[in-house]
């Protein structure tokens, strides 16, 4: 006795040599997803491939941007706060002066 072809073990693995699938019994007419063109699934393909290359880079050149803007950031800052410091200590030698003033006109 022959035995015809299961889907575990194929007569054949060329998918044009193999019987077409019959239809359901057990599922309702036109309940499958309709057939699509592969041509458009590959242009797609190809398009999502060449912007996932992309990607890294993208991500690189915003790390980097971010990187940038808060170096810029921590300069301001280092800047703000010498500046805060020497206005202080420009106050107090400006009191001291004051001082040693009236001290010396008083005596």
């Amino acid at each position: 006795m022959k035995t015809v072809g299961t889907i575990d073990r194929p007569l054949t693995h060329d998918p044009k040599k193999q019987a077409p699938m019959k239809p359901s019994t057990s599922e309702p007419a036109g309940s499958a997803i309709p057939d699509f063109t592969t041509t458009g699934a590959n242009d797609s393909r190809q398009n999502r491939t060449r912007e996932m290359q992309l990607i890294p880079e993208a991500l690189a050149r915003a790390h980097m941007h971010e990187r940038l803007h808060e170096a810029e950031r921590e300069r301001l800052a280092v800047r703000l706060a010498s500046a805060r410091r020497m206005q202080r200590r420009a106050e107090r030698a400006s009191m001291r002066a004051r001082r040693a003033l009236a001290m010396a006109v008083m005596h």
